[in-house]
């Protein structure tokens, strides 16, 4: 009986020294947030558009948070080339300029990519209405433009 005590014993000196180390209670806070959200900025992303209004959830590595980055992964994200966006937009009505802007962005925040017009905006703003009408000829409308 004496033998089975000291060995409860030092099963619960080793078990105090357990509770009282400093790192035990800042493990549950660290494995509270995933690892991924901690690493990546979530921005929700899309294109200007008159019909289309769904977004995209973009990742971008917080290690990593440039005007240059975001334009990169989002025009790649949405297949489309980035010459062809003129400005960034943090929704409501936040133009995005440079990279302190970028680092400021929270997750889950709404920007939208504005394309560059080609030639008048009035004949961009219909070209897609007449393509969606099936009297609509692409040989015509080659020849008048």
């Amino acid at each position: 009986a004496a033998v089975s005590h000291v060995s409860s014993n030092s099963f619960s000196g080793e078990y105090k020294q357990g509770s009282s180390n400093q790192q035990l209670p800042t493990d549950p806070g660290d494995h509270a947030k995933p690892d991924d959200t901690c690493l990546e900025l979530v921005l929700k992303v899309r294109i200007q558009s008159h019909k289309e209004n769904d977004f995209i959830e973009v990742e971008l590595d917080r290690q990593e948070l440039s005007y240059q980055n975001l334009l990169k992964v989002s025009c790649c994200e949405l297949g489309i080339n980035p010459e062809q966006v003129e400005k960034i937009r943090k929704l409501p009505n936040t133009l995005l300029r440079k990279d302190k802007d970028i680092r400021r962005l929270q997750d889950l925040q709404e920007v939208e990519l504005i394309l560059m017009k080609d030639g008048s905006s009035e004949l961009r703003e219909y070209t897609p209405s007449l393509l969606e009408k099936p009297c609509y000829n692409s040989n015509a409308a080659k020849m008048t433009y």
